[in-house]
């Protein structure tokens, strides 16, 4: 007896510890994402086209336009930067809608001076308010591009560049390499230059179609990992059968340190606010963070506010925790079971994401435009909040285990950090977390089939 009971206790033992190392796993695994793929958006890039409208004696004029052909990521304030590699000795001559930020060596050329003679040029956008005879369609909005799905009419940039000492056919010509995009800061690695089929476009009549003499295009991919070296973002949750908070991860984006790094935060009762946030950081748009625990600039809390016989609701709120950064038109793409059985949306815009067929289990949300699209500094306004209300499915529907939350958040396309899944708040009859009752539970079982075992 005492040895069925020594083995079958040392069996559940290993069991337990296994469940709670693969617990401990997927815990950790909701903390950073180093992957440039991006399960919820599989297709998504930035894709870089370069079309050679016409030829010049000693090169060509080319409009370059980047598409952002990202379901839910924006390239942000102070907006894009795009740099590459000439093959040959080529300069700009010209530019509309762009510019570079170095005009280089130019010292050899008399009479013309070119725009650019750098071998590796950097181009910016130009600002909104540039006078019209140095814009083309779709340039001048700061480097800002929406994204596809929340703004299609500004999900691109384009701007004209007019090249010399290139070639002036399309055997002569050699595409750039190395090209690199900053939107604004790292994340995005661009690959090689692609020749494709030219591009044709439709005259404003309609009643003739004109092609590029040329065309290449480039794609880059996003990478979170890349991108920034800590989460921007994280959850909390609660709910209405459970008075425990759970608050967002301690030092989720980072821990407090005023010791070597003194101002990195600031308190919302300092005195001293006013003047941290007007301060010399201002300009730089260097981000001052409120002291929290979590240290993120924006928090997405999950409340679970009511049961219905046929529904349940819940509340969203979006709190952001820096004194220097509004986040215009914002979003988020949360991922749950029962958005496929949504409702009713309050003061959001929606849209299903269904990377794959048959699964609608992510959603994107968005503010409404001149109401709530607006997510403001940190501060008594800067927050943003709705009401979700999801139609029960009998055949899964429950709030046991945590089902009711979230599985993941993305806030302006970045993976926020979740709550490991043993703090999610339970139901009250289920006061112990889940690896310890499992354990229990099969312990308790497997006793007493021994003991009815010993006595039949």
């Amino acid at each position: 007896m005492e040895t069925v009971l020594s083995s079958a206790s040392g069996s559940i033992s290993k069991l337990c510890s296994f469940t709670i190392v693969l617990l401990f796993l997927f815990s950790c695994s909701t903390f950073t994402s180093t992957e440039a793929y991006d399960a919820l958006d599989p297709t998504g890039n930035v894709t870089i086209k370069w079309d050679v409208i016409s030829w010049t004696p000693d090169g060509y004029v080319a409009v370059v336009t980047i598409y952002n052909f990202q379901q839910y990521r924006h390239i942000q304030a102070p907006g894009w930067t795009l740099g590459w590699t000439w093959a040959k000795k080529e300069v700009i001559w010209s530019m509309m809608g762009a510019q570079t930020t170095e005009q280089g060596d130019c010292s050899k050329f008399k009479g013309n001076i070119p725009h650019c003679c750098k071998k590796d040029p950097t181009v910016v956008d130009l600002l909104p308010g540039t006078p019209y005879n140095q814009q083309i369609a779709n340039c001048c909005k700061g480097g800002v591009i929406n994204s596809w799905v929340q703004d299609p009419a500004n999900a691109a940039s384009s701007f004209q560049v007019s090249v010399g000492a290139a070639g002036t056919t399309n055997k002569t010509v050699r595409v750039p390499r190395n090209f690199t995009l900053r939107a604004p800061g790292p994340g995005y690695t661009c690959g090689p230059a692609k020749i494709v089929r030219p591009t044709k476009f439709v005259t404003p009549d309609k009643r003739r179609i004109t092609q590029a003499m040329m065309t290449w295009n480039v794609t880059c991919t996003y990478s979170q990992f890349l991108a920034q070296k800590t989460p921007t973002c994280c959850v909390s949750l609660s709910s209405f059968y459970n008075d425990t908070i759970v608050s967002c991860p301690t030092c989720a984006c980072g821990c407090q340190n005023n010791i070597t790094e003194p101002g990195s935060c600031v308190s919302e009762r300092s005195p001293y606010l006013a003047s941290a946030v007007s301060g010399p950081g201002k300009s730089s748009n260097s981000p001052l963070l409120q002291c929290t625990s979590h240290m993120c600039p924006v928090r997405v809390h999950w409340h679970v506010k009511l049961n219905y016989k046929e529904y349940w609701r819940v509340k969203i709120t979006i709190t952001n925790f820096n004194y220097r950064m509004n986040y215009t038109q914002w979003n988020l793409v949360v991922q749950h079971p029962n958005f496929d059985n949504l409702t009713q949306l309050f003061s959001f815009h929606y849209k299903s994401l269904t990377p794959y067929a048959g699964l609608n289990d992510t959603a994107m949300l968005w503010g409404v435009k001149f109401y709530n699209d607006l997510l403001s500094e940190a501060g008594p306004l800067g927050n943003v909040q709705s009401e979700l209300l999801f139609q029960k499915d009998a055949a899964t529907f429950t709030f046991e285990k945590g089902w009711a939350f979230p599985r993941r958040i993305y806030f302006n396309g970045d993976n926020c950090v979740m709550p490991p899944p043993d703090a999610y708040p339970w139901l009250p009859n289920s006061g112990f977390r889940p690896v310890i009752s499992l354990c229990q539970l099969v312990m308790t079982i497997l006793a007493s089939i021994v003991f009815l075992w010993a006595y039949m």
